[in-house]
C-alpha cells in the first residue's frame, strides 16, 4: 500500500551546466558521530575573532517552543559540514524538521547550490522509512519505471528543468506529527580569486533552528598560508565564528544560538540569510605551481605570483532592448559605472549599446583616462531601453572595431583583447538563428580575442551564450535579474579583468601521462588558477617530471617540479577526514565539464554521439549525475518506485506556480511592452513575457486566477455580476492606487444566462493626480489639465510623472508606475457580427508588485498570500476532476481540480493553468462576499468596514 507521506513529493533542482537528476540513498546511522569530529593530528591555535554581540546569546531560548513557527513546524537542526581537500570541497547540508500541527503540511528543504557543483547524494528519511536508489542510464531507468507501472506497482515521477539556477528544492506534504530528515551532498573545486581561495556556503535555513552549525575543515598538503572567515553574515555573528589553523590543516566553526539567530529580540524570523564564506591560500614555493600525484592520478595547480598585469583592449557590448527596462538596466548602469572607474590608465576601451540598432559611444578604442571614463559613465546613465534585440550585428561591430585597431597598430603586442557581452534575451531583430550567429562570430573574430558573455535573468538562452564564449576563448556567467545584479556583474568582471599571461602551454612527458584535462581558457587572468589533471603511469609516478612552458610578455619561463607520492600518502594516512580519492574525483569533475563543453561545440552528429557516450560512461563509473542519467528510487519493500528524471525537452513549463511536479519558480514578471515595441507586427509567440501562472489575473467571463508563489499553488474562482457593475480589483490606500473593472454584457443570453466581461478598467494613481482608463476602444491618460489618448490601432507610449503607458498594437497595454509596479491589460477582439460575443478586456497583475500592507480588493487581498492547506484528495463527480478539502481564513471548503485560461501568450485559445477551483463565487476564499467589492464609480476606492 502506498505510504501516505509520499502523496505529494516535489523535487525541484537545477545547476549551472545542465538539467540533472537526483538520488535518494540510505542515511548513515552514525551521522551525528561523523559531524562531531574534533581538530586533531596537528598543532593548532585558536584565532580570537573581534566583534561583539548585538543581541542576547542566552541559551534559555533553545527550546522547541522557542523555535516553533506559527505553522507549528519545528526545525530541530540545520547542519552544514564541508571538508576541503586540496581545493576539492565535499559539502553536506542536513535539515531535521517536523510537522507538529494536526493537519497535513508541506515540509520544505530549499538549498542553494554553488555554480558548477555536482550533487552526488541526496537522502530522505520519513518517520524512520528510508528510500534507496541507484543511478542508471536514462533510457534504462525510464524502462524499469514503465515496467513497474505495468506490474501495478505504485509509481511516481519527478522532473526538473534546466534553468541554470543553483536552487535545489525538496518539498514533502506530510500528516501531522511527521518527522523528516533531508540531506544533500555535493562537491566542487574551490577556485582561486584575487590571490586567495574562497569557499562560499549559501546558508539559508528559512526559519529559526534549535541547533544550527557550520563546520568547515581544510586539508592542504602544500601547507596553509592563511585562513579567515569574513563577517559575510553580519558583525553580530563575529564572536561565534571560530577559526583554528595548523601548518597543513584548519577548521572554521560557526554555531549561533537561537537568541542570536533572531532578527530582533522578539522576532520569530531568522537573521541567518546569506553566504558563509571561508577564504584561505596555500604556501607557494615555486613558480611552476603545485603537482600532486596519488592513486594513479595527478593534479597540477598553476597560479604564478608577482606578475604585472597586461594592458587590455576591451569592448563592452550592452543590450538596451525593451526587456532590460527597469531594475535590470538600473543595476547594469550601476555596475558599468564601477567597472569603468576600475579601468587602468594603460587600458583601451569603448562601449556599444544595442537594441534593434547598434550604437557606439566611440567608433574606435580610446585610452582609459579619467576624462574618458567619466564621459563614458555619463553616456551609460543616459541609456533608455526600448526596441528589439540584434545580438548578431552588435557582436560583429565589436569584432570589427578590435580587428581594425589591430590592423592600424593601435594594440600593444603584449596586450589582451576582450569583448564583454551583457544581454537578457534571445535575438528578435536581424539574424535570429543562433547557429548562424555563432558561425558569424567565429568567422570574423581573431584567435587572440576573448568573448565573455553575461546572461541576465531567465529568458536568455544561456546554452547559446556558453557556446559563444567557449568557442572564442572566453567564459559565460548567468546573472540573475534581481537586487544583486550589480554586485554579480562586478564580481564576474573582477574575475576576468586583470590578465597576467597571454598564453599558457603545458607539456607533459609523453608516455607517462594520459587523459589530460583542464578547466582553463586560453588567456590567463589574474587572481584565478589553472588546474590540469590526468592519469599517470603507476611505475613512473615516483619519477614523473612535469615541464611547463609559460609565455608572458615575450619572456619564456621553463620550470620543473618533482612529485613526492610517498610523502603525500603518509600525510593522508594521518588524517581520518582526508579523502584518498580526491585526485580521481577532481580529474573526473574536470573531464566531464570539458566533455560537456566539447559536445556543445561538436561539428557533426556522429562526434556529438561519441562524446555523449563518454560522458555517460564517466557518469556511471564515478557516480556523477549528468543529463544522460536518471535515478530510480525504491521503497524498502519494493512496492513503491519513483523516477527522478529530467524533461524530454528543454522547453519551460507553462505554469510554474501550479500544483505540478518539478516546475521552477518564475522570475519577477517582465512587462510585455518591454519586448520589441519597434516591431508592431511581431507575433505574440515570440514575446517572452512572464510564465503563465506567476501572476494574478482576471479574464474572460470573469475568471480569476490567484497565484500563491510561496506555496506554489493556483486558486481559481468565477464571479458573475450583472452588466454595468463595477468591481474593485486593487485598493492600496497607503500608496494611493486603485484598480476597478466595469462589466459589459454579451449581446444576448445563452441558455438563459447573460455572460459578462470587463469592458473598461480604470486606474487611479492619486499621489500623481493621474487616472488611466482602458476600454475596448482606446487608452486614455487623464490629469487635471488635459487628456491624452492612444488608439488600440497604435503602437506607442506615454510617459508622464514617472508613469509609463505602452501600447502593443491590437494586443495589450502595460501601465508601469515608478518603475516597480506594473499592470498588463489584454484586448480581446471578436468578429463584429458575432451574434453573442463582444470585445472585452483581461487584466494581469504580477504578485511581485511593490504594494503596501494595506492593500485589498478582489485581487489585492491575495498579494500578501494567505495560508492555504489542501488535503484529503478524493475522486469527484467527474473522474477527471478530483476534489479536496481546503482550509483558508478559518473556513473549510470543498475545491475541485481544474484549469483556467491565461491569454497573454495565446489570445485565441489561451494557455491552460491548472488550479484548485473554489465554488460559489469564491465564497470562503474571499474576505466576505463578492458583493462587498462593488464600487460606485470607475475610480472609487474600496470602503472597508
Amino acid at each position: 500500500m502506498k505510504h501516505p507521506t509520499l502523496s505529494f513529493l516535489v523535487l525541484f533542482f537545477a545547476l549551472e551546466i545542465w538539467s540533472f537528476d537526483l538520488l535518494i540513498e540510505d542515511i548513515p546511522e552514525d551521522l551525528e558521530e561523523l559531524l562531531d569530529f574534533e581538530l586533531d593530528g596537528f598543532p593548532s591555535r585558536r584565532v580570537q575573532r573581534n566583534g561583539r554581540y548585538r543581541r542576547s546569546t542566552s541559551n534559555t531560548d533553545d527550546s522547541e517552543e522557542a523555535v516553533k513557527g506559527d505553522d507549528n513546524i519545528i526545525l530541530y537542526s540545520y547542519k552544514v559540514q564541508s571538508v576541503v581537500m586540496s581545493r576539492l570541497a565535499n559539502t553536506m547540508v542536513q535539515s531535521k524538521v517536523a510537522n507538529n500541527a494536526k493537519h497535513p503540511q508541506n515540509l520544505v528543504f530549499d538549498v542553494q547550490i554553488p555554480k558548477g557543483a555536482f550533487i552526488h547524494n541526496f537522502t530522505m528519511n520519513v518517520n524512520g522509512i528510508t528510500f534507496t536508489s541507484s543511478i542508471k542510464e536514462k533510457s534504462e531507468a525510464r524502462s524499469q519505471y514503465a515496467q513497474a507501472r505495468a506490474r501495478g506497482k505504485t509509481a511516481g515521477i519527478l522532473r526538473s528543468n534546466a534553468l541554470d539556477m543553483e536552487n535545489f528544492k525538496a518539498e514533502l506534504n506530510v500528516p501531522g506529527g511527521t518527522k523528516v530528515q533531508f540531506e544533500i551532498h555535493y562537491q566542487e573545486p574551490i577556485r582561486r580569486k584575487l590571490s586567495s581561495y574562497e569557499h562560499v556556503i549559501p546558508l539559508q535555513p528559512g526559519r529559526l533552528a534549535k541547533h544550527l552549525e557550520v563546520d568547515v575543515r581544510i586539508i592542504e598538503p602544500q601547507g596553509i598560508n592563511f585562513v579567515y572567515a569574513p563577517n559575510s553574515l553580519g558583525d553580530d555573528f563575529a564572536d561565534v565564528t571560530i577559526v583554528s589553523k595548523g601548518e597543513k590543516k584548519a577548521r572554521v566553526s560557526f554555531k549561533p544560538p537561537v537568541a542570536l539567530q533572531r532578527k530582533c529580540p522578539t522576532c520569530s524570523s531568522t537573521a541567518i540569510d546569506g553566504n558563509f564564506v571561508v577564504a584561505y591560500d596555500v604556501n607557494r614555493d615555486t613558480k611552476a605551481g603545485e603537482l600532486e600525484i596519488f592513486n594513479g592520478y595527478f593534479i597540477h595547480y598553476f597560479a604564478p605570483e608577482n606578475l604585472d598585469p597586461l594592458p587590455k583592449n576591451i569592448l563592452f557590448v550592452i543590450d538596451v532592448s525593451g526587456s532590460m527596462w527597469g531594475l535590470k538596466m538600473r543595476q547594469t548602469v550601476e555596475a558599468m559605472k564601477t567597472i569603468l572607474g576600475d579601468l587602468r590608465s594603460d587600458d583601451q576601451f569603448s562601449i556599444l549599446d544595442f537594441n534593434h540598432n547598434v550604437r557606439t559611444w566611440r567608433d574606435s578604442l580610446v585610452q582609459a583616462s579619467k576624462s574618458e571614463t567619466e564621459a563614458a559613465k555619463k553616456y551609460v546613465e543616459r541609456i533608455h531601453p526600448n526596441g528589439g534585440t540584434n545580438i548578431n550585428d552588435a557582436l560583429l561591430r565589436a569584432i570589427f572595431i578590435l580587428n581594425e585597431a589591430n590592423k592600424v597598430g593601435m594594440l600593444d603586442p603584449n596586450s589582451v583583447s576582450m569583448i564583454v557581452l551583457v544581454s537578457d534575451g534571445d535575438p528578435t531583430v536581424g539574424e535570429l538563428k543562433l547557429p548562424t550567429i555563432q558561425k558569424n562570430v567565429k568567422k570574423h573574430i581573431q584567435d587572440d580575442i576573448s568573448l565573455f558573455c553575461l546572461g541576465i535573468g531567465f529568458d536568455v538562452d544561456y546554452d547559446f551564450l556558453k557556446r559563444l564564449s567557449t568557442e572564442n576563448n572566453g567564459m559565460a556567467q548567468r546573472i540573475f535579474g534581481n537586487q544583486e545584479t550589480s554586485s554579480q556583474m562586478k564580481k564576474f568582471y573582477n574575475q576576468i579583468s586583470t590578465p597576467l599571461l597571454k598564453r599558457v602551454e603545458f607539456n607533459y612527458p609523453h608516455g607517462m601521462v594520459s587523459d589530460v584535462t583542464h578547466n582553463s581558457f586560453q588567456n590567463y587572468f589574474g587572481g584565478s588558477e589553472i588546474v590540469v589533471a590526468g592519469k599517470v603511469d603507476t611505475d613512473s609516478a615516483q619519477h614523473l617530471q612535469s615541464v611547463i612552458t609559460a609565455t608572458a610578455s615575450n619572456a619564456e619561463l621553463v620550470m620543473e617540479t618533482l612529485a613526492d607520492s610517498e610523502g603525500l600518502d603518509e600525510f593522508l594516512r594521518q588524517d581520518k577526514h582526508a579523502d584518498p580519492r580526491f585526485t580521481e574525483k577532481l580529474w573526473a569533475y574536470l573531464t566531464v565539464n570539458q566533455l560537456m563543453a566539447e559536445r556543445n561545440l561538436a561539428s557533426t552528429a556522429a562526434l556529438k554521439r561519441n562524446i555523449t557516450k563518454r560522458i555517460l560512461q564517466m557518469s556511471l563509473d564515478h557516480h556523477i549525475v549528468t543529463p544522460y542519467t536518471a535515478m530510480l528510487i525504491e521503497s524498502p519493500n519494493g512496492d513503491e518506485l519513483m523516477l527522478a528524471d529530467s524533461p524530454r525537452d528543454n522547453k519551460r513549463a507553462c505554469c510554474p506556480g501550479a500544483l505540478a511536479i518539478g516546475h521552477p519558480k518564475p522570475e519577477n514578471s517582465i512587462p510585455l511592452w518591454a519586448k520589441s515595441t519597434s516591431m508592431p507586427n511581431e507575433p505574440l509567440s515570440l514575446v517572452k513575457g512572464p510564465t503563465a501562472a506567476a501572476i494574478h489575473a482576471v479574464d474572460n467571463d470573469p475568471h480569476f486566477i490567484i497565484n500563491l508563489p510561496r506555496q506554489q499553488k493556483n486558486i481559481c474562482f468565477n464571479i458573475d455580476p450583472s452588466p454595468g457593475a463595477i468591481l474593485n480589483l486593487v485598493s492600496d490606500a497607503e500608496l494611493g492606487i486603485v484598480v476597478n473593472g466595469q462589466l459589459v454584457g454579451a449581446k444576448q443570453a445563452v441558455y438563459e444566462k447573460m455572460q459578462t466581461y470587463f469592458g473598461k478598467i480604470g486606474f487611479d494613481f492619486k499621489k500623481k493626480g493621474v487616472k488611466v482608463e482602458v476600454s475596448t476602444e482606446a487608452i486614455t491618460l487623464k490629469d487635471s489639465s488635459s487628456n491624452t489618448s492612444l488608439s488600440w490601432s497604435d503602437t506607442g507610449r506615454i510617459i508622464h510623472k514617472r508613469l509609463l503607458i505602452v501600447v502593443n498594437r491590437n494586443n495589450n497595454v502595460t501601465i508601469t508606475v515608478n518603475g516597480n509596479t506594473s499592470f498588463i491589460v489584454l484586448l480581446h477582439r471578436v468578429w463584429k457580427k458575432h451574434p453573442v460575443n463582444v470585445d472585452f478586456l483581461g487584466i494581469y497583475i504580477p504578485p511581485t508588485n511593490n504594494f503596501s500592507s494595506s492593500i485589498h480588493g478582489l485581487i489585492g487581498q491575495f498579494i500578501l498570500e494567505p495560508a492555504v492547506y489542501i488535503y484529503n484528495e478524493r475522486p469527484g463527480r467527474d473522474p477527471e476532476k478530483p476534489e479536496a478539502t481546503m482550509e483558508v481564513k478559518g473556513h473549510k471548503l470543498t475545491v475541485t481540480w481544474g484549469f483556467q485560461k491565461d491569454y497573454r501568450q495565446n489570445r485565441v485559445s489561451g494557455t491552460r493553468v491548472q488550479c484548485w477551483f473554489v465554488h460559489n463565487s469564491g465564497k470562503g476564499f474571499l474576505d466576505g462576499r463578492y458583493e462587498d467589492y462593488l464600487v460606485p464609480t470607475l475610480y472609487s476606492f474600496l470602503m472597508r468596514p
